[in-house]
């Protein structure tokens, strides 16, 4: 089994109505390693890079608009298969399609305002990851819990 880094965002949306805690507390309690943290603004660089997809696209300005109406907070999480599981927990895309018990199933109606970004794969988590996370920024460390959450062979022991 593969460990994974996962780029997550929690988007302006989520953040004005106060949901980064419980957010947070979804992935921790799963077992996830949070290993990079920080609020920011998003750049016109930085978008056009990370929606580089959507650049010609008509709702773009609006979408670039939105990620730039107020910080996001960027969050760097780790472990055993960590993109699908992190995207399990954030829920489809959509919030009125979003399972029930999922980020956006519990917190979202909308599409567009869907609270949060989670990486869809390795090569787009590590595109991600470059543009919000110097090295610097990304901790490695050994969580005291992380037994429990993983068997010795899952983690290679």
């Amino acid at each position: 089994m593969k460990s994974q880094q996962s780029v997550v965002l929690v988007k302006p949306d989520a953040l004005q109505r106060g949901l980064l805690g419980e957010i947070i507390h979804r992935f921790e309690r799963k077992g996830i390693k949070l290993i990079g943290l920080k609020m920011m603004r998003l750049t016109d660089e930085v978008l056009d890079q990370w929606y580089v997809h959507h650049k010609e696209k008509a709702f773009f300005a609006g979408l670039k608009k939105f990620m730039q109406s107020s910080p996001i907070v960027a969050m760097l999480w780790e472990g055993i298969d960590a993109i699908p599981v992190v995207r399990k927990i954030v829920g489809a895309t959509s919030g009125r399609e979003a399972e029930a018990g999922s980020i956006r199933g519990d917190f979202s109606m909308s599409r567009q305002l869907n609270l949060i970004h989670a990486s869809d794969g390795e090569e787009s988590a590590k595109k991600e990851k470059g543009l919000v996370f110097s090295d610097e920024e990304v901790v490695k460390w050994q969580s005291a819990d992380e037994c429990l959450f993983y068997s010795s062979e899952e983690l290679g022991e």
